[in-house]
């Protein structure tokens, strides 16, 4: 095969790679009519090219072997499928990303950066649930409640209207590349209100002020209820949240609750702080 491509001698390309000439001229077993594997290749070979079985692997393979009565090892039928070539490679997911319109910002201030999620729970009778939370990274306010079976971008913006309505436009939101935040419609919403800063895919740390929120819902709230009805849910949820913003002491607040820190932080934001 080397002395092909490079057009070189077969005494030259032997000593290159270390390889006498006579093991060189000796033809592989199995491709001889010695090969005590063939019948097992053709067989595989045959097995892999009917179309129900296009998309099955060496195990499915070894399964109908064993079901027709042949004794055969299953570590055996793995290799011969990968030396037949039988193995289907898979195309690779493609994560779809969003344009962040806006820089990386340090929440050096109240109303800077909001960080936005979701997460899922489900009822008693298994119906999923969809909880979207956001806080102010800065103050860690919860400032989003939303539980519901499913949450459209649309519901979001809705919710984030108000919320903008209350408190004023944030300078930046930060979300991951989910469907609903890579949307044309929240992104025509942001449009001269305020911008968007997507994490790269796969990469929720970046995030991290509202996964370590989401995490503290999860052990706090969602672990321990249980929900007979949405409506049980939403109420629980959004008296968690509260509580939270009210009675919970965050270390990195000296100890204030969310509200508290809110309430005397005089903090103004530098437009020139990045993170």
């Amino acid at each position: 095969m080397l002395q092909e491509k490079f057009e070189t001698s077969e005494r030259f390309t032997c000593n290159v790679v270390g390889l006498a000439r006579s093991t060189n001229r000796r033809p592989l077993k199995c491709e001889t009519p010695a090969d005590p594997d063939r019948w097992l290749r053709t067989h595989l070979c045959k097995w892999a090219g009917i179309s129900r079985n296009a998309r099955k692997g060496y195990r499915r393979a070894w399964a109908d072997l064993r079901a027709e009565g042949h004794v055969v090892n299953r570590k055996k039928v793995q290799r011969l499928w990968r030396e037949e070539g039988l193995r289907v490679a898979r195309k690779p997911r493609r994560k779809r990303a969003g344009s962040s319109t806006s820089p990386i910002t340090t929440a050096d201030a109240p109303n800077v950066v909001w960080a936005i999620d979701f997460q899922f729970d489900s009822l008693r009778c298994g119906t999923p649930v969809k909880l979207a939370s956001m806080v102010d990274e800065h103050t860690r306010e919860s400032i989003l409640d939303i539980t519901d079976r499913s949450i459209t971008s649309e519901k979001v913006i809705d919710y984030v209207k108000k919320i903008i309505a209350q408190r004023g436009a944030p300078l930046v939101l930060r979300c991951d590349n989910g469907p609903e935040f890579i949307s044309h419609a929240l992104n025509e919403f942001a449009v001269g209100q305020l911008g968007i800063h997507y994490i790269p895919p796969g990469q929720p740390w970046r995030n991290g002020y509202v996964e370590s929120f989401n995490s503290r819902v999860r052990d706090e709230c969602l672990n321990m209820n249980s929900f007979d009805h949405i409506y049980e849910a939403r109420a629980i949820i959004s008296d968690w949240k509260e509580d939270y913003n009210q009675y919970h002491r965050h270390s990195k607040l000296g100890y204030q609750t969310p509200n508290e820190y809110a309430q005397s932080c005089k903090c103004i934001h530098n437009s020139k702080t990045l993170k």
